[in-house]
C-alpha cells in the first residue's frame, strides 16, 4: 500500500494567519472562558525554570508566554510561532520587552541542543504531520531534567455524553467560527483534526517512545482537552536520577 504523504504546514499557517485578529475572542467563547485556566495549569506543570531559558512553541497570541513571564520574571523567555500574524497580535498584546518573539518552524528549531529548562506548547501537535519527529526535536533542545508541557485537543471518550460533545464540536463550533471569526472552514478543521487526533493515552505513549520520562496527563472540558507533561531524564554511568534508587 502506498503511504500517504501529508503536508499540513502551509494550509495551517495560512489558516492561523487569517483568523489571528479574532483568535482570542473565539477561544473565550467556544471554551466558555475555560481556556485561560488550562494555560495556567500548563505553566504550573512546567515548574520553576531556575532562571534558565523557557520556550513557548506555537505561542499564537502569546497567552502562555505572558503567563510564564508573569510567574517567572527572571526566566529568559522565547515565544515562537510560524504564523506571522499571530506573532504580531502577541506583540500588540504583550509588548517586546520581557519576551523574545521569534518566527520559526517547530519541526526544525533554530536552537542549539540542551538550550531550554522548560518547553511549552498549545495546540501544536494536532497541526503537524509527524508528532513523534517533532517531539524528538523538542527533546533535543531541552536540557537534562527539563520539562515539556503540551496543551491540545483530544477525541472525547464514547460515554453517555459523547453524542452531545460530538454535536457541539461538529456543529456549534463551526457556527461560532462563522459568526465570530468569519471563517467556518477553520473551525470545521478544528473539529475534524480533534476527532482524528490521538487519544490522550496514545499521545502519552508517543511521548514515552520519544524518550521522555514521568509522562502524565489531565483532561478538561468533558474530555476534549488534555494537558500532557514529561521530563527529559538523562542517565550516565555514575548517576541514576529520579528513580527512587540510591
Amino acid at each position: 500500500m502506498e503511504e500517504k504523504v501529508l503536508n499540513k504546514g502551509p494550509g495551517v499557517q495560512t489558516m492561523f494567519d487569517a483568523i489571528a485578529s479574532r483568535y482570542d475572542l473565539m477561544n473565550r467563547v467556544m471554551t466558555m472562558g475555560q481556556d485561560q485556566k488550562w494555560r495556567r495549569f500548563v505553566v504550573k506543570m512546567a515548574g520553576k525554570p531556575n532562571n534558565g531559558r523557557v520556550l513557548d512553541l506555537a505561542t499564537g497570541t502569546g497567552d502562555i508566554a505572558a503567563l510564564m513571564a508573569d510567574t517567572w520574571p527572571d526566566a529568559g523567555l522565547v515565544a515562537a510561532d510560524f504564523s506571522l500574524n499571530m506573532l504580531r497580535q502577541a506583540q500588540r498584546r504583550f509588548g517586546r520587552g520581557r519576551i523574545a518573539w521569534q518566527a520559526c518552524d517547530a519541526n526544525n528549531l533554530p536552537f542549539a541542543d540542551s538550550t531550554f529548562s522548560s518547553i511549552t506548547f498549545g495546540y501544536l501537535l494536532r497541526n503537524v504531520d509527524d508528532v513523534a519527529g517533532l517531539l524528538l526535536e523538542v527533546r533535543r533542545v531541552l536540557k537534562a531534567d527539563g520539562r515539556v508541557v503540551c496543551l491540545d485537543t483530544t477525541p472525547p471518550g464514547k460515554n453517555f455524553i459523547y453524542p452531545f460533545v460530538r454535536f457541539y464540536l461538529r456543529f456549534i463550533i463551526p457556527f461560532l467560527g462563522k459568526l465570530i471569526a468569519d471563517d467556518e472552514n477553520a473551525y470545521d478543521y478544528l473539529t475534524g483534526s480533534t476527532m482524528d487526533f490521538y487519544t490522550a493515552e496514545e499521545l502519552a505513549g508517543i511521548f514515552r517512545d520519544a524518550g521522555f520520562s514521568g509522562v502524565g496527563y489531565k483532561k478538561f472540558m468533558f474530555g476534549t482537552i488534555a494537558v500532557h507533561w514529561a521530563e527529559k531524564i538523562v542517565e550516565d554511568s555514575n548517576t541514576v536520577r529520579r528513580t527512587g534508587e540510591k
